[in-house]
């Protein structure tokens, strides 16, 4: 089996959020993005490309296949289905640091999880997951943009 890389995209609220990890994902890689809740996805549910997307996107949007899921429940069965290993990244009591997570090894497709920008990864996620990691933070802040962080955790994880 070839590894499929799936980035899921649960409940982000910023329409330039999404876009900035659609052109991340696309620059790392990433065979497919799962769209979860309320995440705006690259067309409207009128079927238009929506301008503020692909505005961020700088067209990846079109490059990187997704899949939309208005139920979190679904998109986990999607990917437990699939035999899929699902890695969250949230900042919990028993998450690991990110630089520990093994890099997929082409045998088991591999999902990485971000979350909403203030209530980050759902319990749901986080009770399905296989592992949960986060970032650590030198500084005095909690966390890093949903964005970023995502980028960050993409390109270590796949060794890029």
């Amino acid at each position: 089996m070839e590894n499929k890389i799936i980035l899921v995209l649960d409940n982000i609220r910023s329409v330039h959020n999404v876009g900035a990890m659609f052109r991340t994902a696309e620059a790392a890689g990433v065979d497919e993005i799962v769209l979860v809740g309320i995440t705006p996805a690259p067309v409207d549910r009128f079927g238009r490309e929506r301008s503020d997307l692909a505005k961020s996107a700088v067209g990846a949007q079109t490059m990187v296949p997704w899949k939309q899921f208005p139920e979190t429940v679904d998109a986990i069965t999607y990917l437990q289905e699939s035999g899929t290993d699902m890695v969250c990244l949230e900042i919990t009591d028993s998450s690991v640091d990110y630089k520990s997570i093994p890099v997929p090894d082409g045998l088991v497709p591999f999902a990485l999880i971000v979350g909403n920008e203030n209530t980050g990864v759902s319990d749901q996620w986080l009770n399905a997951a296989d592992m949960v990691c986060h970032i650590p933070m030198a500084g005095e802040k909690e966390s890093l943009n949903v964005s970023t962080s995502c980028g960050i955790a993409l390109f270590r994880i796949l060794n890029k």
